[in-house]
């Protein structure tokens, strides 16, 4: 009964929505709902564009986003259902909860619309979700799985969520060239930013992935070396903001230095007491990592919107 009341109210009365929702692993959904509306929002304050604001304009691309990211981890559950009951017990795979051929129907389903809605916006849209889920499914699926080696593990991740995304979303949105100096920083932020969070999400995960031989940096290197690793690529990605900032045409230079050193300091101030042994509060400072992440998506846009 105590469990029945404490449930989410959606697993509660729509298990199969819940259970949707996890398999599309929410923190990736939002990053990626943010990244289409950031990019967006800069077009707009971007003196290069000629659009005006029209909700309808960001449908298109927003649902494409979503239905590739759905794709794409879906795929990766999949491929490590085994990993998973030991890493992410709670998954829809590893639990249960859904069905190989459920699994797979979704995964195929979703990426089918993501090319199919992508096509129907631009060049540059189809693009970039076409190259996204290429790359995610030589991440994932034999006998490619770049996923078993340290450095094309990191670099599927971050070159997507970095380069492919950010570059592909604002030629979409702005129709073409050129991508101006605020677009390339926040780019260039998001790439080395998401290096960190391709390292630190191995932390917790070390025992599954020790058990079925997928190589990681907190294997081969400990885990407390690549947390301080992890916390030096984020500090080098708000200080390189701030040093670059007085260069960049069209921003709000007093907002987008206070805001990244705010960032900078609640780091710091949330990893002084991390315990690496934890594996929920190491699991609970990736996720907030993640909203470090997130918030970003917000920072840039305001700051070309209050230029």
């Amino acid at each position: 009964m105590s469990q029945i009341s404490s449930a989410n109210p959606l697993q509660k009365y729509a298990p199969w929505l819940y259970a949707f929702w996890k398999f599309s692993r929410p923190h990736t959904i939002i990053g990626t709902t943010l990244s289409v509306l950031g990019m967006y929002l800069i077009s707009l304050g971007d003196s290069l564009g000629d659009q005006s604001f029209h909700p309808t304009s960001v449908f298109i691309p927003l649902l494409a986003c979503l239905c590739g990211n759905v794709y794409i981890v879906g795929l990766n559950q999949l491929e490590d259902i085994g990993i998973d009951r030991i890493n992410k017990p709670h998954l829809p795979l590893a639990s249960g909860e859904f069905s190989i051929w459920q699994g797979r129907a979704i995964v195929g389903t979703t990426g089918i619309l993501a090319i199919a809605l992508a096509a129907s916006g631009s060049f540059y849209l189809f693009a970039m979700v076409g190259l996204s889920l290429a790359i995610g499914t030589a991440y994932s699926v034999p006998p490619i799985r770049l996923k078993r080696f340290p450095f094309w593990a990191s670099l599927c991740i971050f070159s997507v969520r970095g380069a492919i995304v950010n570059s592909g979303l604002f030629l979409h949105f702005n129709r073409g060239f050129p991508i101006p100096a605020k677009v390339w920083a926040l780019t260039a932020f998001v790439l080395v930013f998401t290096f960190a969070i391709a390292i630190l999400k191995d932390i917790p995960d070390a025992d599954g992935d020790r058990q079925y031989n997928i190589s990681t940096f907190t294997l081969k290197l400990g885990q407390r070396p690549v947390f301080n690793l992890a916390r030096q690529v984020v500090s080098a990605c708000y200080l390189g903001v701030i040093a670059v900032s007085p260069f960049l045409a069209g921003v709000n230079l007093p907002f987008l230095i206070l805001t990244h050193l705010l960032g900078l300091g609640l780091l710091w101030w949330r990893s002084q007491k991390l315990d690496l042994q934890d594996k929920q509060e190491v699991a609970r400072f990736y996720q907030f990592v993640w909203k470090l992440f997130f918030l970003e998506y917000l920072i840039f846009p305001a700051a070309c919107l209050l230029r």
